[in-house]
């Protein structure tokens, strides 16, 4: 195991060892984009990445900057356009795994990509929803990449934009931050794992509400020295 990396490069592996090789996914730009390549190149060369764009089995040489980056384009298995990405494959039910992000997300997984503060009269008004709300409730299983700190979990999020464990809903099937990992039993958040380094004293302190720790609490795995070669580009060509 390498003992030099970052904590992003450990959220991305820890994302990345989530992934079975054959789901199609939903992915972003960022650290999501990050952890499906790797995925990719190590033990799932069967994922299917779709971005919001269009590009569907998209299979980039180099990381892209945008979801309209034209690597995305290059020997995918087709481009087609945002209405069918969201209509035909994501409300078609074909989307596996979805990864969010947001600003806020609380103690039941819900996310908030809107406003902090007031609606009305907001302290900061966010992008909005674009496609995450529709990914949240309609991909069969979620993942959440997020820094943590009390003002990113509050118990309760300011505005929910896409919603967790709500109305019977299992909300995420894991939220990783730069401090550990969390699954949800009976709709609230629990920690699981804490990556190497990081005490549960830590999590209670960037946490806005009392977190609940597993019984059987897990230490993450740090990266091999092989994803981190593949996460810092030393291996871009499949």
């Amino acid at each position: 195991m390498a003992t030099d990396y970052s904590a992003n490069e450990l959220m991305v592996c820890q994302a990345a060892r989530q992934l079975r090789d054959g789901e199609v996914v939903f992915v972003g730009i960022g650290l999501p984009n990050l952890a499906c390549n790797l995925a990719r190149r190590l033990h799932a060369p069967g994922l299917v990445l779709i971005y919001e764009s269009g590009a569907v089995g998209a299979e980039p040489k180099r990381l892209p900057i945008s979801i309209g980056d034209p690597s995305l384009v290059t020997n995918s298995l087709s481009v087609c356009s945002m209405f069918d990405v969201f209509s035909y494959y994501l409300q078609g039910g074909l989307i596996d795994v979805g990864f969010l992000q947001g600003a806020q997300i609380d103690r039941f997984g819900n996310l908030n990509t809107t406003v902090i503060g007031d609606y009305a009269r907001p302290a900061v008004r966010l992008p909005g929803s674009g496609g995450a709300c529709e990914i949240a409730l309609l991909a069969k299983r979620t993942f959440v990449i997020a820094p943590q700190s009390k003002r990113s979990f509050p118990e309760r999020v300011d505005f929910i934009t896409s919603p967790g464990c709500v109305d019977g809903r299992a909300g995420p099937a894991m939220v990783v931050t730069n401090l550990g990992c969390y699954e949800f039993v009976e709709g609230e958040m629990v920690l699981t794992a804490l990556h190497p380094g990081c005490t549960v004293e830590q999590v209670r302190e960037n946490t806005g509400w009392e977190i609940a720790i597993a019984e059987d609490l897990k230490y993450i795995e740090p990266p091999t020295a092989e994803e981190l070669r593949i996460i810092r580009g030393q291996d871009l060509q499949d």
